[in-house]
């Protein structure tokens, strides 16, 4: 979501059951029009939790929300927006995924950063208290740890973020901290590492044409999307020379996500934790995988580093695992790769004019 105050449009996807205001409580996804935001939706909504939406719809898309959300099109700066949809739907839960993702963005635009993540988050938090909100679940990132010097980075490596994402994220985890501690909201942050893959049934997935994951360009390379794909860097102290990184299934982090709501609603004390899978694959790994995946090969073009690239950053995942009922389903890359193939072809023949 981004720096735009957008009019209020609450209206019902195509298809939608119940109407607006409804006697059950509910859970409100920020930023659910969105990659992870809407894989989230499909879950809470296919657990049959009524789920309401807010998202400006500034890189997210109306039609990849689940028909049965309630989809308020806005910004989560609006107070009083806010304040109608925690009441109007009685929200007991947030789960936060709105806003800015780019870490080269926000170097060369780290005022907008702080506005997006840290400012809004503020408001967010404040009229969760004000609204009774019990549970907050927010969306952090392993940026926040910025060039860990280990083999698998755990929760007690030190904080030292190097971007103005990854400080605008922790400043947002320190405020949840601060205000659960004040006033008794229950929190998880959870820390992702690469979020890659789609819906299995391909609802949705990474729409974004100018998203920068690196196996959504390499998809959209094998397709014949993009004339190339270049990676930066071959010297890295690695076992081929390229950066290693974890990539974790987009539905298993909503499943996280859910696993940590249950957890939080049945008691459980608030809690920051990684979201991977504890093992790394180097750039050039994934570029095999999606070759081989597609049966396409593709100009691979090398360039130098970029400055402020890690050259591993594979999580811990133990703290998760120990405090919550999680069990990943999709950690194979082939697979990974696979649901990110059928996603990018789907995407190409049927959304892709409303994708750019």
């Amino acid at each position: 979501m981004g720096l735009s105050h957008l009019k209020v449009h609450p209206f019902k996807c195509a298809g939608q059951g119940a109407e607006l205001g409804g006697t059950g409580v509910s859970t409100l996804v920020t930023g659910g029009a969105g990659y992870i935001g809407s894989h989230m939706v499909l879950n809470l909504a296919d657990a049959g939790e009524e789920v309401a939406v807010i998202d400006n719809l500034s890189t997210g898309f109306q039609w990849a929300v689940h028909p049965s959300a309630h989809l308020y099109q806005g910004d989560i700066a609006d107070e009083a927006l806010l304040d109608k949809v925690i009441r109007d739907h009685r929200v007991t839960s947030i789960i936060h995924f709105a806003g800015s993702i780019v870490v080269p963005e926000s170097l060369a635009d780290p005022l907008k950063y702080y506005f997006n993540n840290t400012a809004n988050s503020r408001t967010l938090i404040e009229r969760a208290v004000k609204g009774g909100v019990e549970n907050f679940i927010f969306s952090s990132t392993a940026a926040v740890y910025g060039m860990p010097d280990a083999d698998m980075v755990d929760e007690d490596a030190v904080l030292k973020p190097i971007s103005p994402y990854g400080t605008s994220k922790l400043m947002t985890e320190w405020m949840l901290r601060d205000t659960a501690h004040a006033h008794g909201l229950k929190y998880a942050a959870l820390r992702y590492f690469n979020v890659a893959g789609a819906d299995a049934r391909g609802r949705t997935g990474q729409s974004t044409a100018s998203a920068t994951h690196l196996i959504k360009v390499a998809s959209q390379a094998a397709l014949g999307l993009r004339s190339h794909i270049e990676v930066y860097g071959q010297d890295y102290p690695t076992r081929d020379g390229t950066c290693i990184r974890d990539y974790i299934h987009v539905a298993d982090l909503a499943n996280a996500h859910s696993a940590a709501l249950a957890h939080l609603r049945t008691g459980g004390e608030s809690f920051v934790a990684n979201c991977g899978y504890g093992k790394g694959f180097s750039v050039n790994e994934v570029l095999a995988s999606v070759e081989r995946v597609s049966g396409k090969s593709f100009d691979i073009r090398h360039g130098s580093r970029r400055p402020g690239d890690p050259a591993r950053l594979v999580s811990n995942p133990a703290r998760l695992k120990s405090l919550v009922d999680w069990k990943p389903a999709y950690e194979d890359l082939d697979t990974i790769v696979a649901h990110a193939l059928a996603w990018e072809d789907r995407l190409t023949r049927t959304h892709r004019n409303d994708a750019e």
